[in-house]
């Protein structure tokens, strides 16, 4: 145990925050455990939080978007409120953008590893759970087409029966709800060229009771088995491609010089 211990350590020393089905991956990659269930919640899961529990690991290192609290923005007072705006204001990046991207990802349990690249370029990070709401998808073609410029939405999910068909729904909703927006839809990952290209672990696809498995052949394989550095480096260039540097210039200049108005601003 305390050789798993220290791999554990290592794996998410080198690289955070990673979900536990992460480390769970690349664990197996190392050689470390075995690919079973059993050695996912018996082992990883147990001894991660163990280790966070006795201090041996540090809590933030482990990536959990699966719950979270719901509360408004209070402050005790107004100097408090423009010490807060003065720390966080950004201008809106795309408002003069050639165009509009979001990325979308299957599994709500990698946002945490996802948002650290699409909250530093300001990009919307929509996570589905599985196969969204039409309400959802509605929502966001509305916001596809108002943005009234070509559209990129890239994706992240697994390679299995579901995690295609999830995909190839978004596609078919998006049009129907917004008819006039120009979208350009790609899946990023998980793709059989990256099995390959990164030797991931596969798993045997689940047939029983899946109707969406019934034309699909092959092994399956999770998103969460691509090393956390790399999908972070796939949203990253997804993203970059469309980024015009003179613009990007001219925002950074911009919200510079309102961050200093702010700095200037006193109550009272």
């Amino acid at each position: 145990m305390q050789t798993i211990k220290a791999q554990i350590y290592s794996t998410l020393d080198e690289f955070h925050p990673q979900t536990v089905r992460q480390l769970f991956y690349q664990l197996v990659s190392s050689g470390v455990i075995e690919k079973t269930e059993a050695q996912y919640e018996g082992t990883v899961v147990r001894l991660a939080g163990e280790m966070r529990e006795e201090g041996e690991l540090p809590w933030d290192w482990i990536a959990d978007s699966s719950r979270w609290i719901r509360k408004p923005t209070t402050y005790s007072s107004l100097e408090e409120a423009i010490e807060d705006t003065k720390q966080y204001y950004r201008r809106a990046l795309w408002d003069n953008q050639p165009a509009y991207v979001e990325v979308w990802v299957e599994k709500e349990a990698l946002a945490g590893v996802l948002y650290e690249i699409t909250r530093e370029w300001d990009v919307p990070l929509m996570v589905v759970r599985g196969f969204p709401s039409k309400a959802f998808v509605h929502d966001a073609a509305l916001a596809i087409e108002g943005n009234k410029k070509p559209a990129y939405l890239y994706y992240f999910g697994d390679h299995d029966p579901s995690g295609l068909a999830i995909w190839a729904d978004i596609q078919n909703k998006i049009p129907r709800y917004a008819p006039d927006a120009e979208v350009t839809y790609e899946r990023v990952a998980v793709t059989l060229g990256q099995v390959r290209e990164y030797k991931l672990q596969t798993r045997p696809t689940k047939i029983e009771g899946n109707l969406h498995a019934k034309r699909f052949k092959g092994p399956s394989i999770e998103v969460d088995a691509l090393p956390p550095p790399v999908l972070q480096q796939r949203v990253r260039e997804s993203i970059e491609r469309h980024i015009n540097k003179r613009q990007l210039k001219i925002t950074r200049m911009a919200e510079k010089s309102e961050r200093e108005l702010l700095d200037r601003f006193k109550v009272g």
